[in-house]
């Protein structure tokens, strides 16, 4: 049987090998892998009908929903590059994306389409709306912009590509195949430019450790705008798994949904665990859980421990990764109780290096920038030759498997991100570059206060950065909420387990009580940045 090289292939195999296998689960109902190989051809065919070219870009607004997906694998099937915007950014931050990678198609629903009015005149190069359900024409949009329904596209679209082109369009695998924007903590947020090497190589990699078969159910609870939530797709069809997509409110709806559709694998990020581990789960969850991973940042002790407690048949993979290289590490689930604390080891058909900034290799325990070499190196930053210089470096002779011989240069992502290896070769982060807390002399990082402070139980969620101080160079501060049940944080006992626990320089300056939940960027990881310019702003007021 052939293998998959293409994103959708992915699909097309899944469909070839089990026709009548269930693909994807959005309430109450389910796409067949024949139904949505079906219907992802039938969106290529309409693409190619509507003159999208080669390479040009498929913007997608929606929420999870079965359009969403097929959109997704039948951009690429028609030789374009989809772009999935988070359904949680406004219409400013979509206006931005849109114009920034020339979005010549866009999908949405009529009533996003609404709130994108006044905005899309600032995106010229876009040429056709397609709405998920038919709707009147909005009397305010441009002339020049064809609008279609969804039903529309699929039911014409074979014959449109007919006359249109009806060879398609010519890809191989080191084409695009996505553009992912990070959420942009730190200015503009960057289109990440992945090809089809990348994705389906971390599909392969991913069910490889994870072991995932077509008895597998995994839930879509992160934003398929996310590398790690569009993961959850290519990973269950190249495994002909089904996918549950969730859209979810509340916490406990991640829980009703594990229970109801008997979901096998979960991954989502640190802070949904938290707030996952505050509620009582329902035993049948762990009749059918398999596996839950981590990605997005550490998982403190405490929140692993309490996961481990609700559904101790379930194998903990605590992972790292980057998007811009898709997936990097896991550790494996016999390693967690010897190394709670570590990211592990590189995924397979990758390569991690942790260098100095000389370019050399790290010795054992030595701090260092995370490195990642291998086929799931994407294709840089979308129109921006500096920032991708930063990243996207070429890796030096001598160094790993480059040889002085060979004349062809080999590209790597260095991530930013300071980690140590140790002895047996096992990584732990320390914390992003761009983050560290400079003080005392003594580089902190604020995961690692976070860490602490989740260990003491006197916290329900926290956030650590460093503000400037004249003599410290910068103190540390923290916001935190009170634990689950507690009305208020008490600091007192707060700080004296912090003064127990850590050494003097690493103790808090300042710990600001504040009600929960904390604020989420769109990927669903607690938005430092934004509490630590508000945290800056009020200070500068109050000093005023």
């Amino acid at each position: 049987m052939p293998e998959s090289t293409l994103l959708h292939d992915l699909i097309d195999l899944a469909a070839h090998r089990a026709a009548g296998a269930a693909a994807l689960t959005h309430g109450a109902r389910t796409l067949s892998y024949a139904e949505l190989a079906q219907a992802q051809q039938g969106l290529a065919a309409g693409l190619v009908g509507l003159g999208l070219q080669r390479a040009q870009r498929v913007g997608i607004y929606l929420e999870k929903r079965f359009e969403t997906v097929v959109a997704s694998f039948g951009s690429a099937a028609a030789g374009g590059v989809f772009v999935p915007i988070n359904p949680l950014l406004k219409a400013e931050q979509v206006a931005f994306i849109v114009q920034d990678c020339d979005v010549r198609v866009l999908l949405t629903s009529p009533e996003r389409l609404e709130a994108l009015l006044p905005v899309l005149p600032a995106c010229p190069s876009l040429r056709c709306v397609v709405l998920t359900e038919a709707a009147p024409r909005p009397a305010t949009l441009d002339a020049s912009i064809r609008l279609l329904g969804w039903s529309e596209l699929l039911d014409d679209g074979p014959a449109l590509a007919a006359a249109a082109a009806p060879a398609g369009h010519r890809v191989i695998d080191t084409d695009m195949a996505a553009i992912l924007y990070t959420s942009g903590s730190t200015g503009r947020p960057k289109g990440v430019v992945l090809s089809h090497r990348n994705m389906v190589a971390g599909a392969k990699s991913v069910a490889s450790y994870l072991g995932n078969g077509p008895s597998d159910t995994l839930l879509a609870a992160l934003p398929l705008s996310f590398d790690a939530g569009f993961s959850q797709l290519t990973t269950a069809f190249h495994s002909g798994a089904r996918v549950v997509l969730l859209n979810y409110l509340m916490p406990r709806d991640v829980l009703k949904a594990l229970e109801r559709e008997h979901v096998t694998g979960l991954t989502a990020v640190p802070p949904l665990y938290i707030q996952l581990c505050t509620l009582p789960w329902p035993a049948a969850i762990g009749q059918n859980l398999r596996y839950f991973a981590n990605t997005g940042g550490r998982m403190p002790r405490e929140t692993l421990e309490a996961l481990r407690q609700r559904v101790p048949g379930a194998k903990p993979f605590l992972m790292y990764g980057l998007t811009e290289a898709f997936r990097s590490t896991f550790l494996p689930p016999e390693e967690v109780d010897r190394r709670p604390d570590s990211i592990g080891k590189a995924i397979p058909n990758a390569e991690i290096l942790v260098l100095r900034e000389d370019g050399t290799e790290c010795d054992a325990d030595e701090p260092g920038e995370l490195v990642h070499r291998g086929a799931l190196v994407g294709l840089g930053y979308w129109g921006d030759a500096e920032k991708t210089a930063e990243r996207y470096k070429l890796l030096p002779a001598g160094l790993a498997a480059r040889q002085s011989g060979l004349q062809l240069p080999e590209y790597a992502v260095f991530s930013g991100d300071t980690v140590r290896r140790d002895a047996d070769g096992f990584l732990y982060f320390i914390g992003r570059r761009d983050e560290m807390i400079k003080t005392s002399g003594y580089r902190v990082s604020p995961t690692e206060v976070e860490e602490v402070l989740y260990a003491t139980r006197l916290v329900g969620e926290c956030v650590a950065f460093g503000s400037e101080h004249p003599t410290l160079g910068k103190a540390i501060q923290v916001i935190a909420t009170a634990p689950d049940g507690t009305a208020v944080l008490d600091l007192d006992a707060l700080l004296a387990e912090c003064r127990r626990r850590m050494p003097a320089y690493m103790v808090p300056a300042g710990i600001q009580p504040m009600a929960g939940p904390l604020p989420r960027n769109p990927n669903g990881k607690i938005d430092r940045k934004l509490l630590s310019t508000a945290w800056h702003e009020q200070a500068a007021g109050g000093s005023a």
